[in-house]
């Protein structure tokens, strides 16, 4: 082995290793951000400058085309699994950055209906699109590429949930960003061109990230395996072959916290305005829940690397299932305390405390030949059947029970999905420890 090639499969040290979290962690904040800010414009002002279909039809056009980027994004997390599996994780998530950063400022540059007519929306569609494939890189090769480089510390965890982390830090940036936005302008000026300062500040946070990234070596796991083995020729579709099993168990695990994403962000959110939180007292709640998830967030982590990764997860998932409906009886008491604590019980705890586990239960359970390929699979199609299906079956529960009464059925809905995560983490089995070189 050449001097070169030694030193790039050495075992990592610790500001190696911080250099790879701090460079996976960019990307999973712009999509974090993305998803809370474009939420709130694609329900607030897309309806009205980019389709013209009558009355509650536009806002379903415009809610449909934010969705689009979510169900998407399995589509995202083939194709970028198979380059982190065959090329390396490093050139998976620059390739990622570039295409995120570009069809964001495509997002925010899209003329409206009123310029180009009917184009406007379909243009709008095709950088959704982009963006949502984009996003399925993310998570599970930005996770396998940090974890992997700190797969000999002790510290596994924590530093796999420095990619976890991106969630309150870019709802933190997304909440403050909106309240600022929206505080030095109207709302006339906010429609015309104001929301569009989100979509420009994300390009410019991803030329950032993308300077960092390009700077940072690849994992010393996949350097090794790289060296020493064969390259699967398509592992994105031989991960699916050996291991359909594990994909869906973690994969049931995430479609939780994608309800309960929903359950306590989107539904809560607005149920918070219909029983009389006003202004932005709503995202002062979630501010504050998101400051309290970074917290348990790091505990959890440290906690997955002293006890082990199931029991934080279980712990998450138990007290989700326990808490999804008594939350909504805490915020309709109009109380803003209480609704605080509501938020940083269900909302802040549950996905603060277990995603401390996430990124290592999901890059764990896969070998290194299809690791990207595998994590991402099992993290991006439980989007589809988790955060993407519950909002429209909410939907229908809403039309038929009303904001008051909905909540006791789409919380039931949710908590089915608790428990079969619960089934699937108790069947999973427990990778602490485990050898990831191989």
């Amino acid at each position: 082995m050449s001097d070169a090639s030694a030193k790039s499969t050495a075992v990592p040290t610790v500001n190696q290793i911080y250099k790879v979290a701090l460079a996976s962690i960019i990307g999973s904040v712009i999509e974090q951000y993305d998803f809370l800010v474009t939420g709130v414009i694609a329900a607030t002002v897309w309806p009205e400058i980019f389709f013209k279909e009558p009355g509650v039809k536009s806002a379903a056009a415009a809610i449909g085309t934010y969705g689009l980027g979510i169900i998407i994004r399995p589509v995202g997390a083939f194709i970028f699994g198979y380059i982190a599996d065959r090329s390396g994780r490093k050139d998976a998530m620059v390739y990622a950055l570039v295409l995120m950063g570009l069809s964001t400022l495509a997002i925010g540059l899209t003329p409206t209906y009123a310029s180009i007519g009917a184009i406007a929306p379909v243009l709008l569609i095709i950088f959704r699109l982009l963006q949502g494939i984009s996003f399925g890189a993310e998570f599970g090769t930005a996770s396998t590429w940090v974890v992997e480089q700190a797969a000999r510390s002790k510290y596994r965890a924590f530093w796999g949930a420095w990619v976890g982390f991106a969630i309150p830090i870019g709802l933190l940036l997304g909440f403050g960003s909106v309240i600022l936005v929206k505080s030095l302008m109207t709302p006339a000026d906010f429609t015309a061109w104001g929301w569009r300062i989100f979509f420009i500040i994300g390009f410019l946070v991803a030329i950032v990230g993308l300077i960092i990234r390009t700077r940072t070596m690849d994992s010393f796991v996949f350097e090794q395996h790289k060296a020493q083995i064969a390259i699967l020729q398509n592992p994105a579709r031989q991960v699916w072959r050996d291991m359909p099993l594990t994909i869906l168990r973690t994969s049931l695990v995430n479609a939780m916290f994608g309800g309960a994403f929903f359950l306590y962000f989107v539904f809560g959110t607005n149920y918070m305005k219909q029983v009389g939180f006003t202004g932005s007292q709503p995202e002062a709640i979630g501010l504050i829940s998101a400051g309290f998830m970074l917290v348990f967030m790091i505990i959890g982590s440290l906690l997955a690397d002293y006890l082990n990764r199931r029991t934080i997860l279980l712990v998450a998932a138990v007290v989700f299932l326990v808490f999804a409906i008594p939350n909504f009886y805490l915020i309709s008491t109009g109380n803003f305390w209480l609704a605080v604590l509501a938020d940083v019980i269900g909302f802040g705890f549950v996905f603060g405390f277990g995603y401390g586990a996430i990124p290592t239960f999901y890059t764990e359970n896969f070998p290194t030949r299809y690791r990207a390929s595998g994590a991402s699979a099992g993290y991006q199609i439980a989007q589809v059947y988790g955060g993407g299906l519950i909002p429209i079956i909410a939907a229908r529960l809403l039309e038929a029970y009303g904001i008051h009464r909905a909540y006791t059925y789409i919380g039931a809905l949710v908590m089915v999905y608790a428990v079969l995560a619960i089934i699937a983490i108790l069947r999973t089995p427990e990778t602490k420890g485990k050898s990831l070189e191989g």
